[in-house]
């Protein structure tokens, strides 16, 4: 197992997990033409960036047999062979697609058996270390889903499951059935709305969280501007997002700004500060950081170690409560 010497490993939740603060998103190299991509990507930088990931000391790599419907986990499998380096392997299932790569979501059994076979292939590793259910849809299979996971684990094609984007209600049906080890939400300093119930619920019921798109999917990292978001190619779904449109872009950038000062103080990108900012609160195991090169994953590599203080949280909290949307 890789290790990151200066880096303090976080328990998840009820495994054996030993995890980074930060481990590495693999959203967007699952390249473009499909409903969430994230424009072209070249497979050569996004085998790159997962390397500098592992060499400068990451330890988990989370990705989703829907990336790229399916490229990604083939992108995360040919780096793996690639390296000395055995990092742990999270990924996910629930959302899959037809041939004319429309989407549609199943938790059935039989669904389910079929992804995980797929997803071990591509990712060429005979043990997943977490599976997780992507989205809790259907919402009447989630029984039936949860329940199928439980048996993967018995049958150890994975070593321990998860949840993404589950409520608190949802996540207490699942536990009805089997423990969760884990929750995967989206969580970041302009949506924060898990800090009310489901962050309690996970801390107090010992489930683990790695929160995703700590920078809002690129918006936070200080290389984001009004003419950037005015040219994203048509196919990458951020040009739809809430917060990378007006009235929220103009204070979103604003906001970078305040990051950029804090970040300028200790030498690291405003993305490094959004992360630390995720990290502080105690339900956070660790973050997802996303890189599509490796000079993008040497920016934000300082996240593993970088901790914001006192002072630098209240200015953040200042201009959030002064700028709502």
């Amino acid at each position: 197992m890789t290790t990151a010497s200066a880096t303090a490993l976080r328990t998840l939740g009820n495994s054996d997990l030993q995890l980074t603060p930060i481990g590495f998103g693999a959203w967007a190299i699952g390249g473009g033409n499909w409903e969430f991509a994230w424009g072209a990507q070249d497979d050569k930088e996004s085998i790159g960036a997962i390397h500098r990931a592992l060499d400068l000391g990451v330890n988990w790599i989370d990705t989703a047999a829907i990336y790229g419907l399916g490229h990604s986990e083939e992108v995360v499998g040919r780096a793996l062979k690639a390296t000395s380096h055995k990092p742990y392997v999270f990924t996910k299932c629930s959302m899959r697609w037809h041939a004319d790569r429309s989407i549609y979501r199943s938790l059935r059994a039989a669904s389910l058996a079929e992804e995980i076979e797929s997803s071990l292939r591509r990712l060429g590793v005979e043990t997943i270390d977490l599976y997780q259910i992507h989205w809790p849809m259907p919402e009447e299979e989630i029984e039936e889903g949860w329940e199928t996971l439980a048996k993967l684990r018995e049958q150890g094609k994975v070593r321990w499951i998860g949840v993404s984007n589950f409520n608190v209600e949802q996540m207490k049906r699942a536990r009805k059935i089997a423990p969760i080890t884990s929750l995967q939400p989206p969580y970041s300093m302009l949506r924060r709305a898990i800090e009310a119930e489901i962050l309690p619920f996970a801390q107090a019921n010992n489930i683990g969280v790695i929160n995703y798109s700590p920078m809002v999917s690129g918006l936070l990292t200080g290389k984001m501007t009004a003419e950037r978001v005015a040219a994203m190619p048509a196919d990458d779904w951020r040009r739809r997002g809430i917060e990378f449109n007006e009235p929220r872009l103009s204070r979103n950038l604003k906001l970078v700004e305040l990051l950029r000062e804090i970040g300028a103080g200790h030498g690291v990108q405003p993305g490094v500060v959004a992360v630390a900012w995720t990290l502080r609160h105690p339900a956070i195991t660790a973050a997802i950081v996303g890189g599509r090169s490796a000079a993008q994953v040497e920016g934000l590599a300082p996240a593993l170690s970088f901790r914001l203080g006192d002072e630098e949280f209240s200015r953040i909290h200042e201009f959030l409560t002064e700028n709502p949307v």
